[in-house]
Formats: C-alpha cells, structure tokens, sequence
C-alpha cells in the first residue's frame, strides 16, 4: 500500500510506494500532472525537497516554460520511430538515417523543446539564419532543403495526431528561387514554328 502526505495546502503530494525506499511528490499546475522522485528515504528530507521542486515548477510556470503541448522533440522522436517501422525495405537506410542524422544534429538541438504552436514560418526562418551564421561553412541550399523537408514530415505527424492545425508556411523568401535550366533544342515541329518557311 502506498504511504501518502499531503504539503502546501494540499497542493503537493508526498509519497512512497510499497516497494521503493524513496519517497515521490507530484503536484497539478498548468493544466497537468508533474511528479518526480525526491531521491530521499527521509520524509522530512524528501518534504523540503517537494516544497523546493513545487516553487521552481510554478515559477517555470509562470514564465511560460511549462509547456501544455507536445514539444517538437516529442514529435520527432515518434515521426524517427514510425518512418524507420513503415519505410522499411522502401527506402534505403541511408535515406533513413539521414533524416535521423538532420533531427540530432541540427533540428532537435535548435526546435526540441519548443512547443507545436511555437514553429511559425519566423522561427523557421530564424533557423535558417542560424545555420548559416553559426556553421563553419554555409551549408549548400540543397543541405538546408533536406533539413526543412525533414521538419515539416514531423510536423506531418503533429498534424496526423490532431496536435497541430496546419503546416507554416515553410518556403525561402529572398531570391530562393532555384535555378533555371534552358532546354538547348527544339523537336522539328517547334522550330517549324519559330521559323516559318
């Protein structure tokens, strides 16, 4: 059976279950439930650390950094998880492991713990400008292309899973324009056209 206390009004709950040595806390805030372990086999103890957890929970509440939505590295992990599963023998592990590689090194460490809502087209924007200032070199445009294509299958899967509404706008402004390939020929009937007689 699982020994419980309540603190701070009845806010934070401080328990032990059967078979642990130390006891737990768990509060409600910002729309949901927050538990860790207090690492304490003292109640005392773990009822100071409760107190102090509780305090610096609701201050990341307060400014905003308790998020009441699934975060971008939630989504990716999932969207890496199920790709790899339905992919398999469809596309190369290459191809794969690339989109693995592009969310580790780059897209987690820069949206991970931003929630759904807060991808806009600016932030993605931002993040363009951030890879092209913070790399060694600039990366290529095709580099930069793979990279958004990989952000916006998680977003996809954000979509799929009624978490997010609708995809930003993800294209480039300023000149992103790819280039224009002239066709250097005309088959007989064009020319025939273009130079009548």
């Amino acid at each position: 059976m699982t020994e419980k206390h309540t603190i701070m009004g009845g806010k934070v709950y401080v328990y032990r279950r059967e078979n642990s040595k130390y006891w737990q806390c768990s509060t409600f805030l910002a729309g949901k439930n927050h538990r860790t372990s207090t690492k304490e086999e003292s109640l005392s103890l773990a009822k100071q650390f409760a107190e102090d957890w509780f305090f610096s929970l609701r201050d990341k509440d307060r400014q905003g950094l308790i998020k009441n939505e699934k975060t971008f590295k939630q989504v990716a992990d999932l969207f890496a998880h199920e790709y790899e599963a339905m992919t398999k023998g469809q596309r190369s592990p290459k191809w794969v492991e690339g989109h693995k590689a592009r969310l580790r090194l780059h897209l987690v460490p820069f949206f991970g713990d931003k929630g759904l809502s807060e991808i806009t087209a600016g932030l993605i924007q931002e993040y363009r400008i951030h890879r092209m200032e913070t790399a060694e070199r600039p990366p290529a445009r095709s580099t930069l292309h793979d990279e958004v294509v990989t952000l916006s299958q998680v977003l996809k899967v954000a979509i799929r899973y009624n978490w997010l509404q609708h995809l930003p706008d993800m294209s480039q402004p300023y000149g992103a324009e790819s280039k224009v390939v002239h066709r250097p020929w005309f088959s007989p009937k064009q020319y025939e056209q273009l130079y009548p007689g």
